[in-house]
């Protein structure tokens, strides 16, 4: 599925892009400020790559990655412990009239691209891309 598809298959519609991003700076922000009462969520750092929404706009999937990738199952399980105070806090912040639930995944982005980054390095596609590999 794409980066920015919905689960129909279908594009996502300009007003699920607006509200995705709005949530994904609010969750930003109350993550990087600590306003959320967990020490265990307080001693980590961890980025919100993308949220997208649902096509009603009640369900918000925050992809998310802590700092060096390291301990995403704590990173979730602690953010999904968190969700009612998180929920809270970014309708608090914004200007939805209603607040979404807040359901937290791993951002696999990074993971792509390195996967990416080394199939292209391989041995293999350096001779494919090679200009004096290719028949004449």
């Amino acid at each position: 599925m794409a980066k920015n598809s919905s689960r129909n298959g279908r594009a996502p519609t300009q007003r699920m892009l607006q509200v995705g991003e709005k949530i994904r700076r609010s969750l930003s922000e109350i993550l990087q400020r600590g306003d959320v009462h967990d020490p265990d969520l307080g001693r980590m750092s961890i980025t919100v790559g993308e949220v997208r929404m649902s096509a009603d706009l009640r369900i918000a999937t925050a992809f998310v990655l802590p700092l060096g990738g390291k301990d995403q199952d704590l990173a979730l399980d602690v953010l999904r412990r968190n969700r009612h105070e998180i929920r809270h806090l970014v309708v608090r912040g914004g200007s939805q009239k209603f607040a979404p639930e807040i359901r937290f995944e791993i951002d696999a982005t990074f993971d792509q691209m390195d996967a990416t980054r080394a199939l292209l390095n391989s041995d293999a596609v350096r001779r494919d891309l090679d200009p004096d590999n290719t028949p004449a």
